[in-house]
């Protein structure tokens, strides 16, 4: 018997709800949406996505984009309206929505509960106080940990969005930030590495040489040391690296974007956890050569092949010089849990 799919239905409000924008952010470019939202165009989109799902499919309709519980209370209501025959009928088992943790009070919350929305995801991109001062958010650690509480008293997921290399972040601080999240206990997080765009006020700064971009190497880097603390807490990892858009590459200015980045990171904490058990086992001498010989194998379950190998090799290439490797075989192993050196 197939297992049923799950589907997001994704209704973009880009910038609605918002009190300003913050230093980094063109939510019109970030969602690839620039047309501006309405009920009507909603409901349209509901209408047109419903018609080409099949039966059995696990649907929830998602309003990104902006601060859905920030727009005017009658506005996401009439939102909010149009899910109602999906959700009444079980052609839809939930609503999921994004916003700020200063747009969060009881009673949004006991609107959004009557309308069975099943998921919140707060943008809450740093919980260091000088970060989220420096990108103007407009709120403070004390408004998360408030909305946190709020909906952890609610039948509804709680969701955390992080963004690493804001203006005066750093990995210690994103390092900080990892670990205050997973006190927080979300049920699932997304991170996002910080994209210079057009036209926003980040992209002043690196102008005018205020502010330096993570590179991609960076960000892969902070990303694999930063996932398997929330791997090991048990929450889930929605999304790592922004989704890939014409619109959104056409307006990036600078900064560590990569169309494949999610693999990118699943890659390297591959590669850093074959390092550490090499580290283990094999002498190295203080040039990184290892005295032990000159070939390993690797038994990997198929799935991991790539990115054991890694993109254009780069793992390969590096564990070789790391440990002054003549060979490293790969051999495939259904059965194989994971992977094994010998």
């Amino acid at each position: 018997m197939n297992e049923s799919r799950h589907i997001n239905i994704p209704i973009f409000v880009p910038h609605m709800g918002c009190p300003h924008a913050c230093i980094f952010c063109d939510q019109k470019r970030i969602s690839g949406t620039l047309t501006k939202q309405s009920p009507e165009l909603a409901k349209d989109i509901l209408i047109k996505s419903f018609s080409t799902i099949e039966d059995g499919s696990e649907v929830e309709i998602a309003f990104f984009g902006g601060s859905f519980t920030a727009i005017p209370e009658d506005e996401m209501i009439a939102y909010l309206e149009l899910t109602k025959p999906y959700i009444g009928s079980g052609k839809a088992s939930g609503i999921r929505l994004s916003t700020r943790p200063d747009a969060i009070t009881p009673h949004i919350l006991d609107i959004l509960e009557m309308y069975k929305v099943s998921t919140i995801e707060l943008g809450v991109q740093s919980l260091d106080e000088e970060v989220l001062r420096e990108s103007q958010r407009g709120h403070g650690i004390e408004d998360v940990h408030r909305a946190c509480q709020l909906i952890k008293q609610r039948r509804i997921s709680l969701g955390i969005q992080t963004m690493l290399g804001l203006p005066k972040d750093n990995f210690q601080k994103s390092l900080a930030t990892a670990k205050a999240v997973i006190g927080l206990k979300p049920q699932m997080v997304r991170i996002y590495p910080a994209i210079v765009l057009k036209h926003t006020a980040l992209e002043d700064y690196y102008l005018k040489g205020k502010y330096t971009p993570l590179s991609v190497d960076e960000a892969v880097e902070w990303c694999a040391e930063i996932l398997p603390l929330y791997t090991e807490s048990g929450i889930r990892i929605l999304r790592v690296g922004l989704q890939g858009s014409d619109t959104l590459e056409d307006a990036i200015v600078a900064g560590p974007y990569h169309p494949a980045f999610g693999e990118l990171v699943e890659s390297r904490i591959i590669c850093n956890q074959i390092i550490k058990k090499l580290d283990k086992s094999v002498s190295v001498d203080s040039n990184k050569g290892s005295k032990d010989g000159k070939k390993i194998t690797i038994i990997s379950n198929p799935k991991l092949i790539s990115k054991i190998i890694g993109q254009k090799r780069a793992n390969i290439k590096a564990i070789k010089k790391r440990y002054n490797l003549d060979e490293i075989v790969i051999k495939q192993n259904p059965e194989q849990e994971g992977f094994l050196i010998k």
